[in-house]
């Protein structure tokens, strides 16, 4: 690890509470009064585990119990106890998750019951679609996961889920939470978050700013992220409007991890924190978002929601690329290639409609919607060097391979554009108090376009439309418990900027699920689920006289059986925790028939238990909150052809957190540990040259003000 400068963020809590004890005393009982309502919490400032609702399953807000398809809620009291920082950490608690091919760690990469990707369309913002590389970020309140195909809601993306990043609003209450850190890993960071009212017409500001910078644990390298994010919302009679900006720069490495021993199957035998390429290899960039949200109430029975949303993702990234590897004299080729002045942007454009209709004696919750969306990618110079064998993995010199500036002409230029636009309506059926009946449709017309090179050759151009329909059923069992049924589909248009064998027609996935809900008041929200999803026309790569072109394979399968609980055990003890069985195969290829999916485990588990310990009367007030969990993720394959496999590993983790009032402020300190036993383990792979290594051991002190 490097020792570059220490941020020594933690002093920021003991210089908030300097502020004027009589000022702090006046507006004690109005500042209590807002941190319940901002946050929904208990007198302790503490939020419940149980989720009860969401707004993904059905594009409103929904009691889970009714939608036919299972849904995971990270709630925003777990990403606060377990200090979460990354998409993957959130997703920890979800079952039927492991992480994809992350580019080197430079891209959020799921995999959502045996299907997913990098840059693969199922991360939304508030229910649009992002196109960003690093979608959980300081404005994160809580993460939530629609499982199986969601195309009929929100258009195209794989059929294994969809994940949903809902963002902090601004609130008309007054509230600061000012918070610092230091981490083990040689660095910290400092937050600020502030929402209030302007004025008494309505209106209400949030800005949150985050600035986070430590080395790499890893033998080199640096890891930096700034965030500014403001926003203004207007709360009227009928009628809220928000209007959201957030920018973020971003520096990370670009690791692509170890590399597997062909002799043995498994990584090589170096040290895990040894890096194969140089110190140039990062990722640069910055990203932006704007959001302009419309809601009307129309009457007591319908609302209507507009969204122009817009979206950029600007980076530049160099790589010292391992290309062959001798396992047994340790000499590794490698390849100095780059990319210059990417950038990827989208424009979105969403209008629904919902309305409460009686029709007799039978209720119908009706929702009624138009999208739009532009999602363009261009790389411009694509830089690549000679190959290079004069690095050696068991006796490493760095420094002997410069960055080159060499421009491939025939790769550079490369242009991806899908255009869509979808219409599409539901009826949520309330035939009794017991039946529950939903149904949907949707027609979503799209545009892609793709290719590269100096002079520009198209590789793809095409256009196709889909219907794409949703149906499902639920039984309540009691107000508490309810089955359910479903069959949905997906659909994702399959675009090359790489020579294609024949035309490449969309994906198409297919999903029955049957399962069972329960949420128990002020104790535990829970789903059992059992899936089977088929994808066909699936796209591949492979190498055709030394050229990379693309084609469509048969199908593949995934079955499998998930169950997540969330919520309150006791008064003072909540867990949130899941399992999954996922069987993903491929059925039908005339390659790899037979063989199991990439980076999917057949079994998947997750615990985490806080215990809220009381007052250990060091302070009139105060309160101790500890917590403890695990993960675990089994066997994967690490490559199509299965030809190495990935070690199962547990990893746990733990926290303890003290809180106190001081003059009229919440002040609050936090410890976490990750990873708490240093477990050596490898979360991915993008094939035997590029295998991710988890993170070793990493303390983290934490230390916050609330008023």
């Amino acid at each position: 690890m490097n020792n570059n400068k220490r941020g020594w963020w933690c002093a920021l809590p003991l210089a908030a509470c300097a502020t004027s004890p009589t000022w702090a005393a006046e507006k004690a009982a109005s500042k209590e009064e807002s941190l319940v309502v901002i946050g929904r919490k208990d007198a302790d400032g503490v939020q419940s585990y149980q989720p009860l609702t969401s707004v993904t399953g059905t594009r409103s807000e929904t009691s889970l119990l009714n939608v036919p398809q299972a849904i995971d809620v990270v709630p925003q009291q777990v990403i606060t106890d377990q200090a979460v920082s990354s998409l993957d950490e959130a997703l920890y608690n979800v079952s039927g998750i492991t992480q994809a091919n992350t580019l080197g760690g430079t891209q959020d990469a799921v995999m959502k019951r045996g299907f997913g990707d990098n840059r693969d369309g199922s991360i939304l913002r508030d229910g649009v679609r992002s196109v960003q590389a690093r979608n959980f970020t300081p404005t994160t309140e809580r993460v939530e996961v629609l499982k199986g195909p969601a195309s009929m809601l929100y258009g195209m993306g794989e059929p294994g889920g969809m994940i949903n990043m809902i963002t902090k609003k601004p609130q008309l209450q007054q509230h600061t939470h000012v918070e610092g850190w230091g981490s083990s890993f040689n660095g910290g960071g400092g937050q600020l978050d502030v929402t209030g009212p302007l004025g008494t017409s309505g209106f209400a500001y949030r800005m949150i700013v985050d600035h986070d910078e430590t080395d790499y644990w890893r033998n080199f390298g640096r890891n930096r992220q700034t965030v500014i994010a403001p926003s203004l919302m207007w709360y009227g009679e009928n009628t809220t409007v928000r209007l959201a900006y957030e920018h973020m720069e971003y520096l990370v490495p670009f690791d692509r991890g170890t590399i597997i021993d062909s002799r043995t199957g498994k990584p090589v035998n170096t040290p895990r924190d040894r890096r194969f390429d140089e110190a140039y290899n990062a990722t640069r960039g910055d990203q932006d978002s704007v959001t302009l949200q419309i809601d009307q109430t129309l009457n007591e029975r319908w609302k209507s929601s507009l969204t122009y949303a817009y979206s950029r993702n600007s980076y530049s990234d160099n790589q010292a690329r391992a290309t062959a590897l001798n396992p047994e004299s340790g000499v590794l080729s490698r390849q100095a290639d780059a990319t210059a002045n990417a950038v990827s942007h989208a424009n979105a454009v969403q209008l629904t409609l919902n309305g409460d209709v009686d029709w007799g004696s039978i209720n119908h919750q009706m929702l009624f919607g138009f999208d739009f969306e532009d999602n363009r990618t261009y790389r411009g110079d694509m830089i690549r060097g000679k190959k290079n064998s004069d690095f050696n993995i068991y006796h490493p010199v760095y420094g002997l391979m410069p960055p080159s500036t060499a421009v491939s002409a025939k790769d550079s230029d490369q242009r991806e554009n899908l255009t869509s636009y979808g219409w599409f309506m539901q009826d949520s059926i309330q035939l009794t108090d017991k039946w529950l009946v939903m149904g949907g449709l949707r027609y979503d017309a799209f545009d892609v376009y793709a290719g590269k090179g100096r002079p520009f050759q198209t590789n793809t151009d095409s256009s196709d439309s889909k219907l794409v329909p949703r149906a499902g059923v639920v039984y309540k069992l009691t107000p508490y418990v309810s089955l359910y049924s479903s069959y949905t589909e997906s659909f994702k248009p399959n675009s090359s900027i790489a020579t294609q064998i024949g035309s490449l027609p969309p994906e198409q996935g297919k999903s029955w699920e049957v399962g069972g809900k329960l949420a128990l008041p002020n104790g535990v929200t829970g789903t059992l689920a059992l899936f089977d999803i088929t994808k066909r026309n699936v796209m591949v790569s492979e190498l055709v006289e030394g050229e990379t072109v693309t084609r469509t394979a048969g199908r593949v399968r995934s079955q499998g059986v998930e169950l997540d609980v969330a919520g309150n055990l006791t008064d003072s003890l909540s867990l949130i925790g899941s399992y999954a069985y996922t069987d993903a195969r491929v059925v039908d290829d005339p390659d790899n028939k037979g063989k199991e999916m990439t980076n999917v485990a057949r079994h998947t588990a997750s615990l985490f238990l806080t215990q809220n310990l009381g007052s250990p009367g060091l302070y009139s007030g105060d309160e101790v909150r500890i917590g403890a969990g695990a993960r675990y993720v089994g066997r994967r394959p690490g490559d199509a052809a299965n030809s190495f496999y990935l070690d199962n590993y547990t990893v746990a983790d733990a926290f303890a957190a003290y809180t106190m009032p001081i003059n009229g402020y919440r002040v609050k300190w936090q410890l976490n540990v990750k990873n708490l036993f240093d477990k050596t383990y490898y979360p991915s792979s993008g094939g035997n040259l590029r295998v991710a290594v988890g993170e070793p051991r990493e303390v983290v002190l934490r230390g916050s003000v609330d008023f």
